[in-house]
């Protein structure tokens, strides 16, 4: 009886199909959410300290490493808050063509050596309004001044088409913030006499110490900006 009874179960369990017995598949795993990767701005900034009050600039070391370079090289030996001011605005220029220009004001040997020149058909940065580009007289020959554009001024832009002297000016960088310091410091007073050639008459009197310089980590509100072309 009892070995019926087990050839009767062994039976019954053959006649029920293998898929039957077996556990249901997995449900299908549920990819994870793609989030976008977050770009982490590494360019440097800088904080400019002045007597009007106080700037910060970015500056665009991929693009323009050597210009980049040597300004950080001002910063960072503390050369900049040694020596360097703010001495000239182009307001006799009207506001079509409006910048200040800052630098070395006391001890010529504070300057660095000249550095290559880095045109704007090479960096593809251009002088809009707020570009912080090096101030010199023939390509090559820049060392300790800049000047900041509180205009568009498309014209300093290198022109490989123009005739002379068509390498135009370097930029590296732009204004970020403070630019209600820059506006003072355009408007200020001048001297009637100061300067030579086109410079008499834009010679700041009193000129603005710049007290300190230094780099800071990137402002959470920094603007997009507008000195990298097509961005």
């Amino acid at each position: 009886m009892f070995e019926t009874l087990l050839l009767s179960l062994a039976a019954a369990v053959q006649a029920v199909p293998p898929q039957a017995t077996q556990l249901p598949p997995p449900p299908p795993s549920v990819p994870a959410p793609v989030t976008a990767p977050v770009e982490v701005d590494t360019r440097p900034y800088v904080e400019l300290v002045t007597d009007a009050g106080k700037m910060v600039v970015r500056l665009e070391t991929k693009r323009a490493p050597i210009t980049t370079a040597n300004f950080l090289r001002y910063v960072d030996s503390k050369r900049m808050a040694t020596a360097f001011k703010f001495y000239r605005t182009t307001r006799s220029w009207g506001e079509g063509n409006a910048l200040v220009q800052g630098g070395n004001r006391g001890d010529a040997r504070l300057n660095y050596p000249p550095i290559a020149h880095e045109p704007t058909t090479v960096t593809g940065l251009t002088h809009c309004k707020g570009a912080l580009a090096m101030a010199r007289l023939a390509p090559g020959d820049a060392t300790s001044d800049f000047f900041i554009l509180l205009s568009d001024i498309p014209g300093f832009d290198a022109d490989p088409a123009a005739s002379g002297d068509n390498a135009g000016f370097a930029v590296f960088g732009e204004l970020v913030s403070g630019f209600d310091v820059a506006e003072k410091i355009y408007a200020a007073p001048v001297s009637p006499t100061k300067g030579e050639g086109v410079m008499v008459g834009q010679m700041l009197d009193p000129e603005y110490k710049i007290l300190s310089a230094r780099r800071i980590p990137a402002p959470a509100d920094a603007p997009k900006g507008c000195v990298v072309k097509g961005a």
